[in-house]
């Protein structure tokens, strides 16, 4: 019995502190303290620790000597690099699936984009990530060049282990990536040059890492901050 329901709560400090990271409450580099926490949660320190010890093994939390557990920092070459990456290989990707994708594929990514434009008045960010997975997969999957898709699949996979969702640190860009995303649509639907194509997905994808790395720079001495 005492098993049982130290498991649930350890689940519920994981769901807890998880999505005050997501919603970057907890940014990066911020202290986790298990006792504080765990006097906001009402529970003892020995669930928070479980919570705390599953996020570290998921990438989200660090443990530093001396210090404790901090949420984990960006690695702001490895976040450029992986964006510039996946932008070149999957505006290819995405520009050799044009012509393959029928009305019904466009229509159903179409009403992805619909579905995100909806949430950018109360964003969820988490759940506006996932649709953004979605319409993205749908315009690259159908890519012909085996290679090159499996270097888009390694680019998101390589992305998410990064930062969970580029939404969540900087909101105002889902605006411009649902506009940006209509008129991806609108020149596979016109049948435009796969070049044109081909740099409007690849600018797509750079226009988001630029937004991120500029808040992270705007944000970085707040979060020294909140450490002090």
């Amino acid at each position: 019995m005492t098993t049982v329901t130290n498991s649930s709560k350890s689940e519920q400090a994981y769901a807890w502190i998880r999505s005050r990271i997501s919603a970057h409450t907890f940014g990066p580099g911020y202290r986790l303290v298990l006792g504080s926490l765990a006097e906001e949660l009402g529970m003892s320190v020995v669930p928070v620790r479980e919570a705390i010890r599953r996020l570290e093994a998921e990438g989200l939390v660090t443990f530093e000597r001396n210090v404790g557990a901090r949420v984990t920092l960006v690695d702001e070459s490895e976040y450029a690099h992986t964006m510039e990456t996946l932008g070149l290989v999957e505006g290819a990707a995405t520009a050799l699936s044009a012509p393959l994708l029928g009305a019904e594929a466009l229509d159903a990514a179409e009403a992805v984009n619909e579905r995100m434009i909806q949430m950018l008045d109360h964003l969820d960010a988490h759940a506006f990530t996932e649709l953004n997975r979605q319409f993205h997969s749908l315009l690259f999957e159908p890519c012909p060049n085996p290679h090159l898709l499996d270097l888009v699949h390694r680019g998101w996979a390589r992305l998410s282990g990064i930062r969970d969702s580029t939404f969540a640190y900087v909101p105002g860009r889902a605006q411009h990536s649902v506009e940006e995303h209509t008129q991806i649509l609108d020149l596979i639907r016109a049948g435009a040059d796969p070049l044109e194509i081909e740099l409007a997905a690849r600018n797509h994808r750079l226009r988001t890492r630029d937004a991120f790395l500029d808040a992270l720079h705007t944000r970085s001495h707040h979060n020294s901050g909140d450490e002090s």
